[in-house]
């Protein structure tokens, strides 16, 4: 019988909402406490979704004793100061992408798990989706050849409300960090850490980035061209380009996702998938299997693995010219 874990949410925001539906399928996670800094607020959510527990401070949703696992679902520029908190009263952390503002915060926040011997893991969503599966199974195989660059890109257009976070530079507010961080992880996922990096970046009246242009060139000659707006709605895809052809990845409107397969001269594959609750439940999968196991780090998303990706977001704020007052 698998051992069940009482988890909290700390910030019940949009995100924290789909993660809460994600947890619903698990047997072994239950939804225990809720922490916001307004009490009517984790209520209403904690009625919402079945939560036993509700708080109106942080700070009392990590001080009880019965919360296993809390989920960090606050601003960008909160992640580091919430997963401090959650780990200086001894709970393991699941955090929102993005893991902090700069590596500077992610070294700290990593290095405070390790000495208490804490679970600590960024919370990305495509290294656990079956559309990222299969794509790693056909670009595997023998039938592509080498991978030789990838194209990939993030936009949509929220409505435009200068004081909402998206585009709060306070709160760490822009494209790069909200949805830049995508096609990076792809790029990470499938090439590695890039040679060297060029940007070109167009921004809002509030100082936050609204559209950026990434290119990563590697030692061994090959690239990735990345691209993330807010002034779009072209959606979310992931194209890698190979000797043999080309493999895509998709995320649909509905939810879905699908990989495709274009062999040149011949007829596509395409494979569809429709997780429950868009796949947010695989992440926490992932986390209560690696405590079962009295691991403190996943073996999909490792450590790692985000300091990678926060050291190569830092150089591409740098190169853009993105900066968060007070915290470079």
């Amino acid at each position: 019988m698998k051992k069940s874990y009482n988890w909290g949410i700390l910030g019940p925001g949009k995100i924290a909402h789909r993660f809460s539906e994600g947890l619903k399928l698990l047997d072994n996670a239950v939804l225990y406490a809720v922490g916001s800094r307004n009490i009517k607020r984790a209520q209403q959510f904690s009625d919402l979704h079945g939560f036993k527990k509700y708080y109106g401070s942080y700070k009392e949703l990590t001080d009880d004793p019965d919360v296993d696992i809390v989920y960090v679902a606050s601003p960008h520029s909160h992640h580091m100061e919430h997963t401090i908190l959650c780990l200086e009263a001894g709970k393991s952390v699941l955090c929102e992408k993005a893991f902090a503002l700069n590596s500077r915060e992610v070294m700290k926040m990593i290095g405070l798990a390790k000495e208490r011997g804490l679970f600590l893991m960024e919370a990305l969503w495509p290294p656990f989706q079956p559309s990222y599966l299969k794509c790693r199974e056909l670009l595997s195989g023998p039938d592509m050849g080498e991978l030789i660059s990838i194209r990939s890109f993030f936009a949509f257009k929220p409505p435009y409300e200068p004081e909402n976070r998206i585009y709060n530079l306070k709160l760490g507010g822009g494209a790069l960090l909200d949805i830049g961080i995508y096609p990076v992880i792809d790029a990470l996922t499938f090439l590695g850490v890039p040679k060297s990096i060029q940007t070109l970046a167009t921004f809002d009246k509030t100082g936050a980035d609204n559209n950026i242009d990434i290119l990563f060139a590697y030692k061994d000659g090959r690239s990735a061209s990345l691209f993330a707006s807010l002034k779009s709605d072209t959606g979310v895809g992931c194209d890698l380009i190979c000797e043999r052809g080309i493999i895509s990845i998709r995320r649909l409107p509905d939810g879905s996702q699908m990989t495709s397969l274009h062999r040149l001269g011949e007829e596509p594959e395409i494979y569809r998938f429709n997780p429950p609750s868009r796949g947010f439940h695989l992440e926490a999968i992932e986390v209560m299997e690696r405590l079962d196991r009295g691991e403190t780090e996943s073996r999909i998303v490792p450590l790692s693995f985000s300091i990678d990706l926060m050291n190569t977001l830092d150089k591409i704020r740098k190169k853009a010219g993105i900066v968060y007052p007070g915290r470079d």
